[in-house]
């Protein structure tokens, strides 16, 4: 409260009620439930076990710039990058967001897989694990393939420890759609590799920042 007896507004709570979201049509199926109630956030626990990165990790010199297996990087506090998501998010409307983000996340993601699979001599099923395997190693969350059929185009991904949930709490909506795109465009690549004509898409069946839940699951099928 200042001098004169005006409150100036919490910081903290200023995306916490954004636009009325509707319906995700941009996808069939990936709903979307209430807008967002901001919780506290959820800082990591110094007391918890560590290990270094497994990660190789080089800085250039005389740019400063991160790279790791040649390609660029770029290493941020998680509370800054989820601010900047929530920002957003509240600007555009969670629908139109996350229609972006699915269509980014895809295009990177098999660019990615493509690069990895060469560089790395991978293909098939052992492409999606390594991408599982080096998401999981930046601080995202932790990615476990549950289930993969190439043949016929599916997938399962469970999500534990997510970043945006730590930061969200429990806000029962989705709130880990920035990675959903991920998935198909790994599978697309890997399908497109081995000659296949089948694509997909991929949802998100439920998060840990609903009730009753306690991970993230994220599902991929044929279109």
């Amino acid at each position: 409260m200042l001098s004169d007896g005006r409150v100036l507004a919490d910081p903290l709570n200023e995306y916490a009620s954004p636009p009325q979201m509707q319906h995700y049509t941009a996808l069939e199926r990936f709903r979307f439930a209430s807008p967002i109630t901001r919780s506290q956030p959820c800082f990591w626990s110094f007391n918890m076990p560590k290990h270094a990165p497994e990660l190789p990790i080089q800085v250039d010199d005389e740019t400063g710039v991160w790279t790791t297996d040649s390609v660029p990087m770029l290493y941020v506090p998680r509370h800054f990058f989820v601010n900047n998501h929530m920002a957003i998010e509240a600007e555009l409307g969670t629908e139109a967001y996350a229609e972006i983000l699915y269509k980014v996340g895809y295009k990177s993601a098999w660019q990615w897989c493509e690069t990895q699979a060469e560089g790395h001599a991978l293909k098939g099923i052992a492409v999606f694990e390594h991408y599982m395997k080096y998401l999981s190693q930046l601080g995202w969350g932790l990615f476990k393939t549950e289930h993969i059929d190439l043949a016929r185009g599916t997938a399962e991904v469970r999500l534990e420890h997510s970043a945006f949930v730590s930061e969200y709490g429990k806000c029962e909506r989705k709130v880990d759609y920035m990675f959903t795109g991920w998935f198909a465009g790994a599978m697309d690549q890997i399908l497109a590799a081995a000659g296949s004509s089948r694509r997909t898409v991929a949802e998100q069946e439920f998060s840990a920042s609903e009730a009753d839940h306690k991970h993230g699951l994220f599902i991929v099928y044929p279109i």
